[in-house]
């Protein structure tokens, strides 16, 4: 079932747009990344989404409705961000007895084994709180809400290692008991990569990519070896990434590699990598970049 649909999404302030025909759906059940560079309008199309901003054209359904002042929708919807605020005088057991009033699938038996996960101190007032500790917060809420559509965005900046690894590891087992859409907005990619289904690159507001996980890990590879040889073989690909130092080069190529090309490799004495997730979207972030700041210059 389609959970989210979204048709030729703009917000503009100004003259700067931080959506540019921004078109996906989100199905039911399914953990999603959505990743890209910072102002690249991720946070702008999930404050969209949750009905927290307003689109300067497009159209925007959630569960098949319009979200904006629907209760309907907004109670099936838990949107999480690093920037939430709390009342100065609140507790953590202020904002989850509210969100235990505001979401019909809370679980308290599960926010309290986050409580103790985090070690998180019930009665500091959240002002007080450390980063990481405000972070749990968001965290937990998140977790234990059970929303039908849950954001993440970013709220788990402030954990550490260890606190970010107890994050995933809750959110995957309580997802494959209570299964739901998850959006995870990361920087972290290389973390959640192995959580998330599907990747919805954003950038420049634009949707760069939007397939499976499994997929897009194949997308790419990266050939190292004689800088001529490499460039024969790289000549008439989709190159997203060159360096060289020397006589040694390194080009990053779209595409998989068949039996054929691989021969050709060994060959010519050219070694293959594989490209993580991770590595894959920084050069495809770059490469648009790149690609814009040329064409600009030409019209000049």
């Amino acid at each position: 079932m389609t959970v989210v649909e979204v048709t030729d999404l703009v917000k503009r302030y100004k003259d700067a747009a931080a959506l540019d025909g921004v078109s996906l759906t989100l199905q039911e059940n399914v953990i999603y990344g959505l990743l890209g560079r910072n102002g690249a309008g991720k946070t702008t199309l999930m404050s969209i989404l949750t009905a927290q901003n307003f689109p300067t054209s497009g159209s925007v359904r959630v569960f098949g409705e319009n979200p904006y002042e629907n209760s309907r929708v907004l109670g099936r919807i838990c949107f999480v961000r690093e920037s939430q605020r709390y009342p100065d005088d609140a507790r953590p057991s202020h904002a989850f007895r509210m969100a235990a009033m505001f979401f019909p699938n809370w679980d308290q038996e599960l926010a309290d084994r986050l409580i103790a996960d985090f070690r998180l101190p019930m009665k500091t007032r959240i002002k007080k709180l450390s980063r990481g500790q405000l972070s749990a917060v968001g965290v937990i809420i998140g977790l234990a809400s059970r929303a039908e559509l849950t954001f993440f965005d970013e709220p788990y900046l402030g954990l550490d290692a260890v606190a970010r690894q107890i994050f995933y590891d809750r959110l995957l087992a309580d997802y494959t008991e209570h299964p739901r859409t998850v959006v995870l907005s990361s920087h972290l990619i290389d973390e959640v990569s192995d959580l998330i289904e599907r990747v919805i690159v954003i950038d420049q507001g634009r949707i760069l990519l939007d397939d499976e996980t499994d997929a897009v890990r194949g997308r790419a590879s990266t050939i190292v070896g004689d800088v001529d040889a490499v460039a024969a073989f790289t000549a008439g690909r989709d190159v997203i990434h060159r360096e060289s130092l020397g006589r040694v080069a390194s080009v990053t190529v779209l595409g998989e590699l068949d039996a054929d090309d691989r021969a050709h490799l060994a060959a010519s004495g050219l070694e293959v990598g594989s490209v993580s997730l991770q590595q894959l979207i920084v050069r495809l972030t770059q490469h648009e970049s790149e690609s814009e700041s040329v064409t600009e210059g030409a019209r000049r």
